[in-house]
């Protein structure tokens, strides 16, 4: 997923195309003769330069690689090939926050080589070691934890972790400089509304039914006219959610890794929290929460915890009132489920004007008015 503020910006060199018109972003985004070669230099192993490099993911966000050889496996990330804004997809703002968590109780993936002036290929990325687990399936149909009981653990493991990282005093591991926290809520707000206005022409031309979004923008300004007093301050995921997230195979409750760093910044932890519960489905929903969820989850099989229970979990873990995080948690997730319809529709945008892969957008138009939707629900309602 997108972040902060992207730009439709041509790329450095133009994609290889496979059949069909689809890019080939191995060929463009990391060759095999040149990853190989420049991996075998970094890591001292003569055995790298012959690698396999594959893509992992659907590529709408920062695009991940697995590099294989016989000196073993690793993950390569970099930014997309149709942007390289530097917000919005900061390679080095990632290699950090990995370094700064490696020693923490967070589970991350630890960095193994940076290239940071781009001129190996055209951006600049870094290759972190491979963390073999399992990633939950955007199903629940196929979950990867089979009985109720299971689900239940893994489900708070996700909270715990996300407590944890909340838990990190930033100066400690070095991030004492790694955001601007003080009116971070106000600016977030502001940045994404002042995104919507950017992209809302390219988005009803791309989408058919007009630029005009009404209730997108009265979404923005409720928001803005709300914002909550908060002095907490965290190192913030910016997409925490149970798919970003490696589980153990032996022990399928534990999270061994927590993945796609490049929103992180610091500011109010309840922000992840709010976006969390964007992403968490329940065994029985209603509307419009049903319809909100453009992405499925394997949170939906029966005995993950409610989203309720999840607020209740991370106020345990962070020894905050639960009460009173009950009734901060809406705006959180109001400004969620806006920031998430607003980088919607910027994907399409972007998609439609040719500056990202046109797969990106497909099939996304029709998820943006649920979520704003599901965003003045939660204003007027809460978590219900």
């Amino acid at each position: 997923m997108s972040h902060d503020t992207t730009s439709p910006t041509t790329p450095d060199q133009p994609a290889d195309t496979v059949p069909g018109g689809a890019v080939d972003t191995v060929a463009a985004g990391a060759p095999p003769a040149v990853v190989g070669p420049w991996l075998a230099q970094q890591l001292g192993d003569p055995a790298w330069a012959e690698s396999r490099v594959a893509p992992i993911g659907d590529g709408r966000s920062n695009l991940t690689y697995s590099v294989t050889s016989t000196a073993g496996s690793v993950v390569l990330r970099r930014p997309p090939l149709g942007s390289v804004a530097a917000t919005a997809h900061d390679m080095g703002r990632e290699q950090r926050v990995l370094t700064g968590l490696e020693h923490t109780a967070v589970p991350v993936p630890r960095v193994l080589a940076t290239e940071t002036t781009g001129d190996v290929l055209g951006a600049p990325f870094y290759v972190m070691e491979l963390v073999d687990g399992v990633v939950p399936p955007g199903s629940a149909t196929q979950p990867w934890v089979s009985t109720p009981e299971q689900r239940w653990a893994a489900g708070n493991a996700v909270v715990d972790v996300l407590a944890d990282l909340h838990a990190v005093d930033p100066a400690s591991v070095g991030l004492a400089e790694f955001g601007r926290p003080a009116g971070f809520m106000t600016r977030q707000v502001r940045r994404w509304g002042t995104q919507w206005e950017t992209w809302r022409e390219a988005f009803g031309a791309a989408d058919g039914a007009g630029a005009d979004r009404p209730e997108l923008t009265r979404l923005g300004e409720r928001l803005a006219a709300a914002v909550p007093t908060s002095d907490a301050v965290s190192v913030v995921h910016g997409d925490y959610r149970l798919e970003n997230t490696i589980f153990d195979r032996a022990e399928p409750t534990r999270v061994r890794a927590v993945l796609d760093w490049e929103m992180s910044t610091l500011g109010d932890p309840l922000a992840d929290v709010g976006l969390l519960l964007v992403y968490w489905h329940q065994a029985q929903e209603r509307p419009p929460w049903s319809a909100a969820q453009y992405l499925p989850s394997a949170s939906s099989a029966p005995g993950f915890p409610t989203r309720t229970e999840v607020v209740a979990r991370y106020a345990q873990r962070r020894a905050l009132d639960p009460d009173q995080l009950a009734e901060q948690v809406p705006f959180y997730v109001g400004f969620g489920a806006f920031k998430l319809a607003v980088v919607l529709a910027g994907v399409v945008a972007r998609a439609s004007a040719g500056a990202a892969d046109a797969r990106t957008g497909r099939g996304l138009q029709g998820a943006l008015d649920p979520l704003v939707a599901l965003g003045h629900h939660v204003l007027d309602h809460g978590l219900e």
